[in-house]
């Protein structure tokens, strides 16, 4: 199954400002949105439901630090971006 990913324009704002802050993980970033897409399951990845007030949405990995919050939407096939930042940042 192909998925499709979607960039809100509040995600793409919030790429925007993350880029500018970390222009050293650009290419971190673009392969995990490369592999999200091709193969979501991927290890390397590390997709996992969130729980508590986040538990509607799923978080993948960019690198140990860094997160990409999603909306996973399987039966759509659809992949919905809200957050990208630290840990500490999405969470």
């Amino acid at each position: 199954m192909s998925f499709r990913i979607i960039y809100t324009k509040s995600y793409l704002k919030r790429a925007t400002k993350f880029a500018k802050r970390h222009p050293d993980l650009l290419i971190q970033y673009e392969k995990a949105l490369k592999l999200l897409e091709l193969n979501p399951f991927h290890p390397s990845l590390r997709l996992h439901r969130l729980s508590g007030s986040l538990s509607d949405l799923h978080s993948i990995s960019i690198n140990i630090s860094y997160r990409i919050t999603l909306e996973f939407l399987i039966e759509d096939g659809k992949i919905i971006l809200v957050n990208v930042g630290s840990h500490d940042e999405v969470y």
